[in-house]
């Protein structure tokens, strides 16, 4: 390919010019953003030319994925272009951002996921809310049932725990669709370091206010299809419930929707997500962790008044709907803490607008 020919690449930038809004009308993306962006990895993807063709840009490779995981859509490049464009820059995007924007939490740092949730959703003690969501597929060949999943289509799922700021701070991705939540976590490595202690979660503490209830673990909150532990608060089952389990099943759920509204924003603005993914599952898997590294990158380079998803200080949002609460045994401990959180969210902890639920 001599350099005359590889005019079939500059429509790409014409039509993703920067400086012509079409970019950010497809991901919110500044001229900055996408510069610090292609400063981070434009050296990891880039190529050399060669004696019988010259290289794809950089800066083509970056904006040709990130079309791809905005869209859906190739762009009118040649497919299996694509495929090993999008399968080096995600992979690249993951191994030069995870650092800087979705390493594992420290001790302090979950002290301060704590201090926010208590401080902007009325929940203390809380590290992080946490969700699976299902990324559908067209068919795996010679799958069977394994990527099968119970809204009949295929997928492969993401576990996330999002912190109050509407970030993913831990991922866990590659899950069979046919698998349960509780199963996902279960086999995860976030999952099996919650159940080992190595999380470096902080030491127990007092509820705020509460002191003479004693030190209470620090806790994730989820919804009816994760197990009750010790330091995973799940809402009570049943629906015809005391007051009391009312407001706790209310509070959890106020906190819990922070990874709710995460997917929400992360499938609108990759737009990927709406849309049967037609790549091998370990592509899909790979594209799905860099969206997510990249929605943090976006929150947390982009001013706070014009973050896509933020909520106004003091505002409070409805009551999700709970669905259906199913019953699940629990350790005794586990039963211990819930219901410590519960009498706490009725007289020390309570909030005015609980009652008018």
């Amino acid at each position: 390919m001599t350099r005359p020919q590889l005019g079939e690449y500059h429509h790409l930038l014409q039509e993703l010019r920067l400086d012509d809004g079409r970019f950010q009308r497809y991901l919110r993306l500044t001229v900055a953003q996408f510069e610090d962006l292609l400063a981070r990895i434009g050296a990891r993807i880039s190529r050399m030319d060669t004696n019988y063709r010259c290289s794809i840009p950089a800066v083509e490779h970056l904006s040709i994925c990130l079309r791809y995981l905005a869209t859906g859509d190739s762009f009118r490049v040649g497919v299996s272009t694509v495929s090993k464009i999008v399968d080096d820059v995600v992979s690249t995007i993951w191994g030069s951002l995870v650092d800087d924007f979705m390493s594992v939490p420290t001790t302090d740092e979950w002290r301060s996921i704590a201090g926010r949730f208590e401080e902007r959703w009325n929940f203390p003690l809380c590290c992080g809310a946490v969700d699976g969501k299902h990324m559908v597929l067209k068919a795996p060949a010679n799958s069977g049932s394994q990527f099968y999943n119970y809204k009949g289509t295929y997928s492969i799922v993401l576990l996330a725990v999002v912190d109050s700021e509407y970030r993913f701070r831990v991922v866990d991705v590659g899950g069979y669709g046919r698998s349960s939540d509780g199963g996902i976590l279960a086999n995860s490595a976030f999952g099996q370091a919650l159940r080992s202690g190595t999380l470096h979660l902080p030491s127990d503490l007092p509820l705020p206010g509460a002191e003479d209830r004693g030190p209470q673990p620090h806790v994730f909150v989820a919804d009816e299809a994760f197990p009750l532990r010790r330091n995973m608060m799940r809402p009570f089952p049943g629906r015809l419930l005391p007051r009391e389990r009312h407001i706790f099943n209310y509070r959890l759920s106020r906190a819990r929707m922070v990874v709710e509204n995460a997917f929400g924003i992360l499938a609108s603005q990759w737009r990927m997500y709406q849309c049967a993914v037609e790549v091998q599952p370990e592509v899909a898997e790979r594209c799905v962790k860099a969206t997510c590294l990249l929605h943090n990158f976006l929150r947390q380079t982009t001013p706070a008044a014009a973050a896509v998803g933020s909520v106004p200080g003091g505002e409070v949002e409805p009551l999700p709907g709970l669905g259906r609460l199913a019953s699940n045994n629990a350790a005794r401990e586990a039963i211990r803490v819930r219901e410590t959180f519960t009498s706490y969210f009725t007289s020390e902890g309570k909030v005015p607008w609980q009652e008018n639920i």
